[in-house]
């Protein structure tokens, strides 16, 4: 039996129950592990947040998913060292579900329970308007890269989101007067061989050796 959509359990409902191991036993391990990506210790000056616009609750499923998503494009462009990408939201709130049966005709033997408190399925993350779940520290030039990279991600959250500028908001500015953004990471180009030249080279010498040896005779 698969996993419910996440409309089932985006709303906030009830008090939220993170008490795991001591109180609540078999909740099943969180998928996301790293919430960090990139150049940890690089000194970047701008940092764009991904900010949530609405309260509801987001399964571990979705913020691995996004962390892949975004993680992904800015390795793609930008490359490991100019960039720093950082989850800010963790699962802790258990989800609980009343298991039922999903045969045929179940709804004549089964009808459920009001109000039923249920076994723990899952986790998510309960996040607040305005919080923020995504942060990407990276250079200003790299600023509609970074963006094009948390759009991705915030298609695989249940909720509508919008960017904000935490920091460097006037290098980005500054930036958008004169539109030059980087496009991409940028490719060494390799110096070509010049064998034309040599080719050249050896038949004018042989030109001029030919040329002696006449004027000699």
């Amino acid at each position: 039996m698969g996993k419910r959509p996440a409309r089932c359990y985006t709303k906030v409902r009830g008090p939220a129950n993170t008490r795991v191991g001591k109180y609540v036993r078999g909740v099943p391990d969180s998928r996301i592990r790293a919430y960090d990506a990139g150049n940890r210790k690089g000194n970047f000056p701008v940092h764009i947040h991904l900010v949530s616009t609405d309260k509801c609750q987001i399964r571990h499923t979705a913020l691995e998913a996004a962390r892949i998503a975004v993680n992904r494009q800015l390795q793609r462009n930008l490359g490991t060292e100019n960039y720093h990408m950082t989850i800010r939201v963790h699962p802790h709130h258990i989800l609980r579900e009343n298991k039922m049966m999903a045969v045929a005709g179940a709804d004549r033997i089964q009808d459920g329970m009001r109000r039923s408190f249920g076994k723990p399925t899952d986790r998510a993350a309960r996040v607040r308007e305005g919080q923020e779940l995504i942060t990407v520290r990276s250079y200003a030039r790299n600023y509609r890269l970074v963006k094009d990279a948390l759009k991705r991600g915030a298609d695989r959250f249940p909720t509508t989101c919008t960017y904000k500028i935490g920091k460097g908001e006037e290098l980005v500015k500054e930036l958008q007067k004169t539109g030059k953004f980087a496009k991409g990471r940028e490719k060494i180009k390799e110096p070509k061989e010049e064998t034309i030249d040599e080719e050249t080279d050896e038949e004018t010498e042989e030109e001029s050796a030919e040329g002696q040896s006449e004027e000699e005779q």
